[in-house]
C-alpha cells in the first residue's frame, strides 16, 4: 500500500491531503482549524487531522510532495528583477529576507515542520516537489473519471507558468503548450480585483459577484490596450499598464488614466456604477479569452 501526502503552504489557503494507493483518504484546509482565513502557514493542524484520519504514522507515509519547486520561483523572481533593475528594488529588498531565511531552504524548513508531528520521521528524501502548474492539472485530472483528457490550468503564475494546456492518459501527464510570466489571465483579474479597491488573493470573487450589477463598457478598451489577444486564446499583457512585476502595487498610474478613475479606496469610497461596469467588462475579457482557448484545443 503506497501513501502519499500533499502539501500547499506559505502562499494562500495552506492545505493537506492524503492518498492511499490513488484514492483519497482525507484533505483540509488549515483556516478550518486556525479560523484564519486564507491562512499561509505551515498546515500543522490540517496534517495532523489527515493523518489521524488515515490512522497512519507520518514515518509510516512513502512520500511527501510539495505544490510548487521553490528554485524554479525564485529564478523567476531573479530573472525578472534583473530585467527590469533598477526598478524594482523596493520589492527585491523586502521579498529577499524570507526567501533567503526559509523559502530556498525549503526542504529542510519543510523536514524541521514534518518532526514536529513524528519524532521518529527521520528521511528528508521522502520529500519531494512537484511543478505548480503539474499539481493543479493532477488535482482535476486523476480524481476524474476520465482515463484521457486535455487539462487547461490558468492562474495567477507557477513557477514560469501562468497558463497550461496538459494531456492526461491514464496515470501520465505532460504539459504541451504554456504561456509564461509576465502575461498572465490571473494576474490580469487580480489588477482589476486591486483596482475595485478588493484584496488581491482574497476578493476576486467579490469582483466576479459584482459583474452582473454592471455592463461591459470597457471590453473594448481593456482590449484593445491592456492585451494583445490571438484568435487562438494566446495572449501578451502591455506592461505599461503593469505594476505587479517590480512593484508592491498591481497596477500603476497608466492604468488608472486609462479608465478615468484612480484606485478604489475600500475605506473611503463606496463601490459605484462604474466599478459594476469595470467588472462587467473584465469578466466579459476574461471569458472571452478562456473561450478562444478551449475551442483552439
Amino acid at each position: 500500500m503506497t501513501s502519499i501526502l500533499g502539501i500547499s503552504a506559505f502562499y494562500h489557503d495552506s492545505a493537506a491531503a492524503l492518498i492511499k494507493d490513488g484514492k483519497i483518504v482525507a484533505a483540509a484546509q488549515e483556516e478550518r482549524f486556525s479560523r484564519i482565513k486564507h491562512d499561509q502557514k505551515y498546515p500543522f493542524n490540517a496534517i495532523k487531522y489527515i493523518l489521524d484520519e488515515a490512522n497512519l504514522k507520518l514515518n509510516e507515509v512513502d512520500h511527501i510532495v510539495f505544490f510548487e519547486k521553490p528554485f524554479l520561483k525564485f529564478e523567476r523572481l531573479l530573472e525578472t528583477y534583473m530585467a527590469f533593475a533598477p526598478k524594482g528594488f523596493k520589492s527585491f529588498s523586502l521579498s529577499m529576507p524570507i526567501w533567503l531565511r526559509e523559502k530556498l531552504f525549503q526542504k529542510k524548513f519543510l523536514f524541521d515542520k514534518l518532526k514536529l508531528h513524528d519524532e521518529n520521521f527521520n528521511d528528508i528524501g521522502k520529500i519531494k516537489f512537484s511543478e505548480h502548474h503539474y499539481s493543479h492539472a493532477a488535482s482535476a485530472f486523476y480524481p476524474s473519471p476520465f482515463e484521457e483528457a486535455i487539462i487547461l490550468t490558468l492562474d495567477g503564475v507557477g513557477e514560469w507558468a501562468t497558463t497550461t494546456l496538459a494531456i492526461g492518459k491514464k496515470n501520465k501527464l505532460e504539459i504541451v503548450k504554456e504561456i509564461h510570466f509576465p502575461h498572465s489571465l490571473g494576474l490580469l483579474y487580480s489588477a482589476f480585483t486591486y483596482y475595485t479597491g478588493f484584496k488581491v488573493n482574497s476578493g476576486e470573487y467579490k469582483l466576479m459577484g459584482l459583474a452582473p450589477y454592471g455592463k461591459p463598457k470597457f471590453k473594448n478598451l481593456i482590449l484593445d490596450k491592456l492585451l494583445d489577444l490571438k484568435e487562438d486564446g494566446s495572449f501578451k499583457l502591455n506592461m505599461k499598464y503593469f505594476n505587479y512585476t517590480t512593484g508592491l502595487t498591481m497596477t500603476n498610474s497608466n492604468f488608472s488614466k486609462l479608465f478615468g478613475h484612480a484606485v478604489r479606496d475600500p475605506n473611503k469610497d463606496l463601490l459605484s456604477q462604474f466599478h459594476m461596469d469595470i467588472a462587467s467588462s473584465i469578466q466579459a475579457v476574461t471569458e472571452e479569452i478562456v473561450i478562444k482557448i478551449t475551442k483552439d484545443i
